[in-house]
């Protein structure tokens, strides 16, 4: 395939923009409404058999927490348990070095085609186009994701990337898509579910048995054991992850449980918040390599890509607890009308919101207008926490993103001299009443206040209902009457 055939997020709009062009399609709304709805419900359903889901649920978050308060222990006896298991272990601060090492694995291998089992992880890289790049051809295997990649799309959910299409569009992509792939698709293929999953089916097993290397992604890793887990529902990564000779897993590093009993919680928390099952019908795990059984050649590729820094913010840093589960992306009603793509990111809805404006680096650096933007991208109705299955506060990260965004923005001279006189008259209440005095008597008898001067001055007051101050403060009206 050519790097065309692996379009990218880069470049994309600021989030206003593309949520109005996705707002204009009206097919695109048709399909997630439909879609969202019935996860949802699906969802709600499953929970409901659980009567100690509360507990459950500040279980997770709490496991998560110490997690992260003890991720370079865990992250050395981690790696200390997949050495000791035959796996080798490699450190990448960001994506260019784990994509780096993907391929160098690859090339030292031998291989030349590479199945890849559905990853939140390489999509945040992009390693389907740095392998590509490369000269590898990767193929998804995943039934979403191979829609996506045969229809030259990006990804639109994280447990459904293709929630965007429907029956119809997935048969055209299939039947025009699949033969320059391998193979075809039926002459006569349907847009019954069964048929178009029995063409992906076909399609895919020659891939399997030839690919010499897979490449996947992990839901968990115990510390204690040096295992990786991954759970899914097609059966698609059990092909991957026991057929190919080498198999090499990108992990970030946030997704440890330090025991198996920990491990117990999460196995319960996911599937019901994510395909609302209550346990995913394929669960691998795997610890190092077994001789003679499943791949032979074990690499785990540890990612920090911006993590590092995610959690030295006391508020952000809950975002790392994110078992990637979707729950969030059903229940919001900006996700629902405009879409994953206009997200700009791999990680789309609510928790794409929080999650990759600090990934990115916001608060510590300056950062694109798209990337600022996506603080915005919410209601703050607070439904994405009350669905989080680990209780991210995801509202409360919202605001304080925003407030970071408006202090790396925050330049004109003007506005900051204004922010600091308001500051220091609210920080001494003799100050406050003097102004209450003054604002009262010579703008008390006005209507409406009508403030112009330059630009930041009509940009702020032009939105804003500016209600003239009252002629007689309350304290002034208490002194007076009650005194």
């Amino acid at each position: 395939m050519t790097a065309a055939t692996h379009p990218t997020f880069l470049g994309m709009p600021a989030f206003p923009a593309a949520a109005r062009d996705a707002l204009a399609d009206a097919q695109l709304r048709q399909n997630l409404g439909r879609a969202t709805a019935t996860i949802r419900d699906k969802r709600l359903r499953a929970i409901a058999e659980m009567p100690d889901w509360a507990e459950l649920r500040r279980a997770g978050a709490t496991i998560k927490d110490l997690v992260l308060a003890n991720l370079p222990d865990l992250l050395a006896e981690l790696e200390r348990n997949v050495t000791a298991a035959g796996g080798v272990v490699h450190w990448a601060r960001d994506a260019a070095e784990a994509n780096a090492i993907v391929a160098g694995v690859a090339r030292d291998a031998g291989v030349d085609e590479i199945v890849k089992v559905k990853s939140m992880a390489t999509q945040e890289i992009e390693l389907n186009a740095a392998l590509d790049d490369a000269g590898f051809d990767v193929w998804e295997t995943d039934l979403a994701e191979l829609i996506v990649q045969l229809g030259h799309d990006l990804p639109s959910h994280i447990l459904v990337p293709a929630i965007h299409r429907n029956r119809r569009e997935i048969r055209d992509i299939f039947t025009r898509e699949m033969a320059g792939a391998g193979r075809p698709a039926p002459a006569d293929l349907s847009d019954e579910p069964a048929a178009l999953a029995e063409a992906a089916r076909l399609h895919l097993r020659e891939k399997f048995l030839r690919a010499g290397m897979a490449v996947s992604g992990g839901n968990f890793a115990v510390a204690e054991t040096g295992t990786v887990v991954v759970l899914e529902s097609e059966g698609n990564g059990r092909m991957c992850l026991t057929l190919p000779r080498v198999l090499v897993t990108v992990l970030g590093i946030e997704k440890l449980v330090p025991t198996w009993a920990d491990l117990e919680v999460f196995m319960q928390l996911l599937p019901r918040s994510s395909t609302a099952e209550r346990m995913n019908p394929y669960t691998t795990m795997w610890t190092g390599v077994t001789a003679g059984d499943g791949p032979q050649e074990f690499h785990l590729v540890l990612l920090d890509n911006g993590r590092t820094d995610t959690l030295a913010d006391p508020v952000g840093r809950q975002a790392l607890r994110c078992i990637r589960c979707s729950a969030c992306l059903n229940v919001c009603p900006v996700y629902s009308r405009t879409g994953g793509k206009a997200y700009g990111s791999a990680y789309p809805g609510p928790i794409g919101a929080i999650l990759t404006p600090q990934l990115r680096g916001i608060g510590r650096h300056a950062v694109d207008e798209q990337t600022a933007s996506l603080p915005y991208a919410s209601s703050l109705c607070g439904a994405c926490f009350e669905a989080c299955p680990v209780e991210i506060d995801i509202p409360e990260v919202l605001v304080h993103l925003r407030g970071l965004v408006v202090e790396r923005q925050r330049g004109h001279l003007g506005e900051r001299a204004a922010m600091a006189v308001a500051g220091a008259t609210f920080r001494k209440p003799g100050r406050l009443a003097g102004a209450q005095r003054v604002g009262g008597a010579l703008l008390g008898r006005s209507r409406r206040l009508r403030l112009r001067g330059p630009g930041w001055v009509r940009a702020w007051f032009g939105a804003r209902d500016m209600t003239p101050p009252a002629r007689e403060s309350f304290r002034r009206w208490w002194r007076r009457h009650r005194g």
